[in-house]
């Protein structure tokens, strides 16, 4: 990780809790490291009226105490405004340029918009209207947080809008899964190594399964989670760029629009979903009272800001399709919910079995296919399940794990994905970030589920128990792949053994 250059980074919604459990907790670690170049500076803003100290303790309550945690601390500045009014952005300005002469700081300046969506597009024409989009005097660049839109059109327009204001190359659409570092390890794992290119195609393997799991529901969020839904929370973005990914082809350099590019390609090559079909393809759940435990657990319609007719989903499950050389005929199977058994996010590259039956007959033996797990979060590493001969005559075969475990690199400090991308965002690099033609076509891979979904009342909305794995109708979805779907616990190794949920 490389050391910034000399600047000043702008947060709006400096007051919300994004900034303080993440972003101000992140830009922390990356001083402490030493890779925020001195002098710098950041600069919180938002409605809420207060002074540089009072904001300096409200940030100070999120962070260790430890000798450099005052430095920190002292690099912090607040400024309040009235965001949706223009003239406020004279204040702004000002503030900026005393901030800057006093520090002798350049004009670098990195805006992180971590607000409502739609102040997506009110921000930076107010910041255009006073000169802090120009890069004469030093980059100025604006991260956005997700949801870039709520749909096809909506996304488009966003970025027509903010095109008017910012050059593409000074828009950074942020995605934390992309920073998440077994994600940029698939990568390495991909490219770095001549065991997997020739074995990853449809030759080889059988089927793909993505799977984000949360064992939390909505909690006090259901008047905001209401109006989104499984589907545009998790699955447009995160999971999408997932599979983006897996099934890229190797990009020519290790650049931001090399690998945006062949993403791009991928998603161009996904089957489009006929709103006829979406039945056989696409299952839809909420989940429902039960108990846990012996503790009774609400439905989604029982939480707090849900009204009670609601068809909001909480669980989405997809069969997509690449039309590519390399993934003729493999289904893609992405599967995420909430209140589902345990929180994990992972990828599972199925191979095929072998062509023969060896030992099956004469052994009581399977024949169990390769596994490659690509485990993002918790307990992050990478299983390969094999089959080996346990000791003993016969030739009985089990399935033995071959794991790697970022927590065995004790002595390797591994930055949170806010880190990361705070990071490559403040020096330039948006390799890990989504360009705007892959955010739009995202969107325009899911918008016949969500029309379907809001134009016929008659799509199924299966219900899930509380605590489950979701409903039923899911695993009829996979029911063609002999394994179904892989049932992950907390704990990557040992799964065959125990499960810790």
């Amino acid at each position: 990780m490389r050391q910034t250059k000399s600047h000043i980074a702008v947060i709006f919604g400096a007051s919300g809790d994004l900034t303080r459990r993440m972003l101000i907790p992140a830009l922390f670690n990356l001083h402490k490291q030493k890779l925020l170049q001195h002098p710098y500076a950041i600069l919180g803003v938002s409605r809420t009226s207060m002074s540089d100290e009072v904001f300096r303790e409200k940030m100070k309550e999120f962070l260790p105490v430890d000798e450099t945690t005052n430095d920190f601390i002292n690099h912090l500045h607040y400024e309040p405004i009235e965001t949706s009014t223009g003239n406020e952005y004279i204040k702004l300005k000002e503030r900026i340029e005393t901030i800057r002469e006093q520090n002798t700081i350049p004009s670098n300046i990195l805006f992180y918009l971590s607000t409502p969506p739609k102040m997506y597009s009110v921000i930076p024409k107010f910041l255009a209207s006073v000169g802090l989009n120009d890069e004469k005097d030093g980059f100025k660049r604006i991260i956005i947080e997700k949801p870039f839109g709520n749909n096809f059109n909506s996304a488009r327009q966003l970025n027509l809008d903010l095109l008017k204001y910012f050059g593409e190359k000074q828009i950074y659409r942020i995605d934390h899964y992309l920073g998440k570092e077994t994600v940029q390890n698939l990568l390495v794992l991909r490219f770095a190594n001549s065991l997997w290119e020739p074995l990853w195609n449809h030759k080889y393997i059988d089927h793909v399964q993505i799977t984000s799991a949360e064992k939390l529901g909505v909690e006090k969020r259901g008047g905001y989670y209401d109006q989104s839904g499984a589907l545009r929370d998790m699955v447009q973005n995160h999971l999408l760029q997932l599979v983006g990914l897996v099934a890229m082809e190797p990009p020519t350099v290790i650049g931001a629009d090399a690998i945006r590019n062949e993403m791009l390609k991928v998603f161009q090559s996904i089957r489009p979903l006929k709103r006829d079909k979406l039945q056989g393809n696409v299952v839809r759940g909420q989940y429902t009272s039960s108990k846990i435990k012996g503790e009774p657990i609400k439905g989604y319609r029982e939480e707090v800001g849900v009204p009670p007719p609601s068809r909001t989903e909480t669980f989405a499950a997809l069969k997509l399709h690449i039309d590519n050389w390399r993934w003729s005929g493999i289904p893609f199977y992405l599967r995420t919910g909430k209140k589902l058994p345990a929180r994990v996010t992972e990828i599972v590259i199925h191979f095929r079995p072998t062509p023969h039956h060896l030992f099956d007959s004469a052994y009581g033996a399977t024949n169990i296919p390769n596994q490659l797990i690509i485990r993002i979060q918790p307990d992050e590493g990478i299983l390969l399940k094999m089959g080996l001969k346990q000791p003993g005559s016969g030739f009985n075969v089990k399935t033995v794990n071959l794991d790697f475990h970022y927590s065995d690199m004790a002595e390797t400090y591994l930055p949170t994905a806010y880190e990361r991308l705070l990071l490559d965002g403040i020096n330039g690099d948006a390799t890990l970030y989504a360009r705007g033609d892959n955010v739009e076509k995202a969107w325009e891979i899911v918008q016949p589920i969500l029309d379907e979904w809001d134009e016929n009342p008659d799509f199924p909305l299966h219900g899930y128990p509380a605590g489950s794995w979701g409903p039923r109708a899911a695993d009829e979805l996979i029911a063609e792949e002999e394994s179904g779907w892989r049932y992950p616990c907390k704990n990557l190794s040992n799964d065959g053994e125990y499960c810790e949920l």
